[in-house]
């Protein structure tokens, strides 16, 4: 049995070197260009449902590169089809190319400077979460495999995605649009991969998680309703304000007595409350907006099914009414098993065994999570940070900085997670 398996792993082995010079050659050739485009790409962001110039220079690359492209796709969205020399599957490469509302207080010679409109106020734009990163890998990924169809059974299918930060309010856009519009068909996708910077983990290293991965997020907003009265005689109202935070104690009472964290976490956070105008009347309502996190649908269920019973019963007892409405914003980003085993070892192959672990689930959300609900996907987190560092910053943050240095190891994992899938 151990000959067998020793005479496997030096076919594949050998397999893999055979085809490393080419590959070697062409991640050399492209790692200054993936940089340089990050950097201008950083430059100049745009938000979501927004990204016309950037979309502009992803399908100008890819036309360069003699892959078909089609634009226009999800509002603002591209995507690239290179077929292989060969006939077999289709696999799906997938990165997030919008910015947020956010101010940069980075001192680099590349630092955004835009402004743009966001809710009707002038904000700073800046890409906080690293989608300039993505945006970049992926552009060098399809140089690479362009330059090796011959190494290609199949075919690859670039799908560069807008807004995945939530379009504008009153508009549709990200994964989802995208899968409504058939970014999964024509050809069908067998399989999907993604990734994510990381400004918390160093260059070099990539994390992953079989299963569920990323939280599904859930937006809820909650109305209360009092009966207002004088600040100095709130025993002539109701005060919405006083059952609003007998409300925000109650929910949390849902995770930390109710919920078995010891399966999977679970948040539910406050994030904004409005009521009022002065401070000596109680006013008649009050509006709170917040997040819910969940990893597991079966929690998720039990968590919307309490909150809906608790609210309207708090208020109640308080001599006030109240309504929770429940939104679905992302779905959760769950590595599916077959594939996740299929392919973590390209990730060892590629980034050394020694720089790959797997991580526990993060309670953040990606909606990546809906390409995975139609097909099995597979996602990780990529090293960003300069090795060494004493001070990182989170990302959505105007400190936020990735290391370029770790880009070129994004496109040799996305490049061959493509190859061997397809030549499985």
């Amino acid at each position: 049995m151990n000959k067998i398996f020793t005479l496997t792993f030096l076919l594949t082995s050998l397999s893999f070197w055979a085809q490393s010079p080419n590959l070697e050659k062409d991640y050399s050739a492209v790692e200054n260009k993936v940089i340089e485009w990050r950097r201008d790409i950083h430059q100049n962001p745009e938000l979501s449902n927004r990204e016309f110039k950037t979309a502009e220079k992803i399908a100008k690359h890819l036309k360069s590169l003699g892959i078909e492209v089609q634009t226009g796709v999800a509002v603002t969205g591209v995507v690239g089809l290179l077929k292989g020399d060969q006939p077999g599957k289709v696999v799906a490469l997938r990165a997030d190319i919008d910015a947020l509302p956010v101010t940069e207080r980075n001192d680099l010679p590349y630092k955004s400077e835009v402004k743009s409109e966001f809710l009707g106020k002038s904000v700073g734009v800046m890409h906080a979460c690293g989608h300039d990163t993505h945006t970049a890998i992926l552009m060098g990924v399809a140089e690479v495999l362009s330059k090796n169809k011959d190494k290609i059974n199949g075919t690859v299918k670039f799908i560069f995605q807008p807004a995945e930060e939530g379009p504008p309010p009153g508009e549709e856009g990200g994964a989802l649009l995208m899968v409504k519009e058939g970014v999964l068909t024509n050809p069908n996708v067998d399989a999907i991969f993604g990734l994510h910077i990381n400004s918390q983990t160093p260059v070099g290293t990539v994390k992953y998680k079989p299963g569920g991965s990323m939280a599904s997020a859930q937006r809820f907003v909650i109305n209360v309703k009092g009966k207002q009265t004088h600040g100095s005689q709130p025993w002539g109202g109701v005060d919405p304000i006083l059952i609003s935070a007998k409300i925000i104690d109650g929910l949390q009472t849902i995770i930390s007595r109710e919920t078995e964290l010891i399966n999977e976490a679970a948040v539910i956070s406050v994030g904004k409350i409005t009521s009022g105008v002065r401070s000596n009347i109680i006013p008649e309502s009050a509006e709170m907006i917040g997040t819910i996190r969940t990893l597991d649908y079966e929690m998720q269920k039990f968590i919307n099914k309490r909150m809906e019973e608790m609210v309207p019963a708090i208020a109640k007892v308080y001599g006030g009414e109240a309504t929770i409405d429940i939104h679905t914003s992302t779905a959760i980003t769950y590595n599916d098993l077959d594939l996740t085993a299929q392919m973590a070892p390209t990730l060892n192959k590629v980034a050394g065994p020694e720089n790959v672990s797997i991580h526990k689930a993060i309670t953040g959300a990606e909606d990546f999570s809906y390409f995975q609900e139609k097909v099995p996907g597979f996602y990780f987190f990529l090293g960003g940070m300069t090795p060494g560092n004493t001070e990182s910053f989170p990302h959505h943050t105007p400190d936020f900085k990735i290391d370029d240095s770790g880009l070129l190891l994004g496109v040799k994992t996305m490049t061959q997670l493509a190859l061997d899938y397809l030549n499985m």
